[in-house]
């Protein structure tokens, strides 16, 4: 289930969330805060970002930047305002050593060479859906470091499988902001409130329920889709479930943590491998989704069992309650 950073301690529910770091750190015998301190800087530039998501039509950074990221999709304004944004967050606060980004080719070593983690991101998850003011996120996992701090970054720090996290996370920029996170012992969710600049501990020991109704996934490719998942289609819609699917991973993904459904990205004819990238989306989202209750694969293997070869790798994905993800993979 990863490597657990803290212990869970009950707080109430209104409590920030640099008091529920404090309070966590303080029941991990071998905290001695500089994950503390890395969480609180992601969630320090999620509120830059969501204020740039916030004034995007106003100040006229929407639509295409006008070039392509090392996916080959056309990166938004917004894209690559949020990967700076992170990046300059995460070293100016020391405690990363590198960080691997969706919307960048190679590792972007920061310098830091005496600190103990490495972070994998998707700076902006959905942004082409900015436009249309659909909600979107941001993605982050946590690694320790495996070379010795003081050493150069070596490939084996960063592509390390998702068992290896120490926190993994996401922001939602929706109609509320959302910073939602795990050390390995619990997920909790934290609402922004902009009047006081906080996260408030809004959703404490999250879960997921076992099963649900809904299921999402993109049934515009479903010609595409390997026979098995053709008839899990087909028998939700037998069932009467509830098809929704808004195309932004974060926002599919944090409904069915609440309200119980199956998340569905599966190899294609245009994407034999999957679409989705295993660093930077998958494997923290699975991480979070095992520690709510629920279940992650690639059809037929636990995600974060893969084994990464390289930082841009894809992988179909099945995330949700785990008895669909059951049904849905072929385990």
């Amino acid at each position: 289930m990863g490597k657990a950073e803290n212990s869970r301690i009950a707080l109430p529910v209104g409590s920030n969330l640099d008091r529920f770091i404090m309070r966590n750190q303080e029941g991990f015998p071998f905290a001695s805060g500089e994950l503390s301190q890395l969480i609180r800087d992601l969630a320090y530039a999620g509120k830059v970002v969501n204020r740039e998501i916030n004034r995007a039509g106003l100040a006229d950074i929407t639509g295409a930047y006008g070039a392509e990221n090392v996916q080959g999709e056309a990166q938004q304004n917004l894209d690559v305002a949020a990967d700076i944004r992170f990046t300059r967050a995460l070293k100016k606060g020391g405690e990363v050593a590198a960080i691997i980004s969706e919307e960048v080719e190679d590792v972007i070593d920061l310098n830091n060479p005496r600190a103990k983690y490495i972070v994998a991101i998707d700076p902006l998850d959905g942004s082409s859906n900015i436009d249309v003011n659909v909600s979107v996120g941001t993605i982050f996992s946590i690694y320790r470091r495996v070379s010795p701090m003081g050493s150069p970054v070596i490939k084996e720090d960063v592509l390390q499988p998702g068992k290896e996290q120490v926190a993994a996370g996401y922001i939602l920029y929706g109609s509320s902001t959302m910073f939602v996170y795990t050390t390995g012992k619990g997920v909790n969710g934290f609402t922004y409130e902009p009047s006081l600049g906080e996260y408030i501990l809004s959703h404490q020991d999250m879960k997921i329920p076992k099963s649900g109704s809904i299921y999402s996934v993109n049934e515009g490719a479903s010609a595409s889709f390997p026979k098995e998942v053709k008839d899990y289609i087909a028998s939700c819609k037998e069932r009467g479930y509830s098809a929704r699917y808004i195309g932004s991973l974060v926002a599919d993904f944090h409904r069915n943590v609440l309200k119980g459904g199956i998340y569905i990205y599966p190899s294609t004819e245009k994407a034999p491998n999957g679409k989705l990238r295993l660093m930077y989306e998958c494997n923290a989202l699975a991480f979070i989704a095992e520690e709510a209750g629920g279940k992650a694969t690639d059809g037929s293997k636990r995600i974060m069992e893969i084994q990464p070869t390289s930082l841009h790798q894809r992988v179909p994905f099945f995330v949700g309650s785990k008895e669909m993800v059951k049904e849905a993979s072929t385990l």
